[in-house]
């Protein structure tokens, strides 16, 4: 589930769809509108349009190359979509760029198939590692 936005349950399809085409209008008009965008890439994948939230969201990296949450939300889209290495690299920038809600990360069922991956599991592993150990120095 995307970081920092309301539980998928808590709406429902006609509101969300009333939503999207309520910011898609708005984008027409203003397109690299970042908060328009942010909030349709979470519509659309609460609304199962899994390959629409990729596309802003890759079009958020472009317009915000180093925000951590940006890169964590790509990571989610490619994870939705079970592409396991560029979400895996998404992540690593989201890391790099300061993300460090782990426990959010590991509860999150969008990236739930990506943690099937043993190549992950040893990724966060390696970071955690690495955190816990920056943290007693």
């Amino acid at each position: 589930m995307r970081k920092e936005h309301t539980p998928k349950g808590s709406r429902k399809k006609e509101d969300i769809e009333f939503e999207i085409d309520f910011y898609e209008n708005i984008l027409k008009e203003t397109p690299n509108f970042i908060e328009a965008l942010i909030a349709v890439g979470d519509l659309y994948t609460r609304a199962g349009s899994w390959q629409k939230g990729l596309e802003v969201d890759l079009k958020l990296t472009r317009l915000r190359p180093d925000d951590a949450i940006v890169f964590y939300n790509l990571a989610c889209s490619y994870a939705l979509l079970n592409q396991t290495r560029p979400a895996l690299s998404a992540l690593s920038k989201a890391i790099d760029f300061g993300y460090n809600d782990f426990k959010h990360m590991r509860e999150d069922p969008d990236l739930e198939n990506l943690f099937k991956d043993e190549q992950v599991q040893e990724f966060l592993a390696q970071v955690e590692r690495k955190r816990k150990t920056s943290k007693r120095s």
